[in-house]
């Protein structure tokens, strides 16, 4: 089944044309890779597609199982079960960890017509899914991202994704600002999220990352349009030859 389809979708930021007529299904199991030089519009591909505001979109169409939502806001195709993981995560003090996740299962369960899990039995989750994160107590009680270093910051995104546990995950650039230690710790958290019920859109400029969450298909996005698609080894050839064939597509 193709949870995500987006047909012939033109957007404007500003007034300016940045994505020109993308065409592109993602089923469920599958992992898709976005490459593509800085400024071709990747990810103004993940704001548009998790509702972010200011991204106009003059032509075409995006559909989530089988729905349109080009008309919804980001809590709506959040509780529809979709999720996009920042490049930048933003620090927001006086909120913890814990308060934001709590709130946002409880949100996710609601729009489903399910009574909110009680705190312990959350607790729980929370610590079991943070473990396999390497990720401790004091990370869960401190404020959101505040202090974080850049690792942890993206490992507290993936806590996240990990504990909503969504049918489809925009990962815009997770590995900016990694090392390699944090860089596996967070890819091994992406990897066990992989299902058949599931799908994952990875954005990114470098093929060190697919090294550890594998797509099963790579595409390459310059001026806002996909020109190229392929298997793994197109990243690999990415990598060897950057995008200079691609300047005059």
């Amino acid at each position: 089944m193709s949870l995500i389809e987006i047909k012939d979708l033109h957007v404007n930021v500003n007034g300016e044309p940045i994505l020109r007529g993308i065409n592109l299904v993602i089923k469920g199991g599958e992992v898709h890779a976005i490459m593509g030089p800085n400024g071709s519009g990747k990810s103004t591909l993940s704001y548009v597609l998790a509702g972010r505001d200011g991204y106009e979109i003059t032509k075409g169409s995006i559909a989530f199982m089988g729905q349109d939502i080009a008309a919804l806001p980001p809590e709506a195709r959040a509780h529809l079960g979709m999720f996009l993981a920042f490049q930048y995560p933003i620090e927001v003090a006086g909120i913890t960890n814990m308060t934001l996740l709590k709130t946002s299962y409880d949100a996710l369960r609601k729009a489903r017509g399910e009574e909110a899990m009680n705190s312990a039995q959350f607790l729980r989750l929370v610590r079991e899914k943070a473990a396999a994160l390497q990720m401790n107590d004091d990370m869960l009680k401190r404020q959101l991202n505040v202090g974080f270093s850049g690792g942890e910051k993206k490992r507290n995104e993936i806590l996240q994704m990990v504990v909503l546990e969504p049918r489809f995950a925009i990962l815009d650039e997770t590995d900016s600002g990694l090392d390699i230690d944090a860089l596996q710790i967070v890819a091994e958290g992406v990897n066990a999220m992989r299902s058949p019920e599931r799908a994952m859109l990875v954005i990114t400029h470098y093929q060190r990352l697919l090294d550890f969450i594998r797509p099963d298909y790579v595409h390459v996005l310059v001026a806002g349009q996909l020109v190229e698609s392929g298997d793994a080894a197109l990243a690999l050839k990415l990598e060897a030859e950057g995008y200079a064939a691609y300047q005059n597509v």
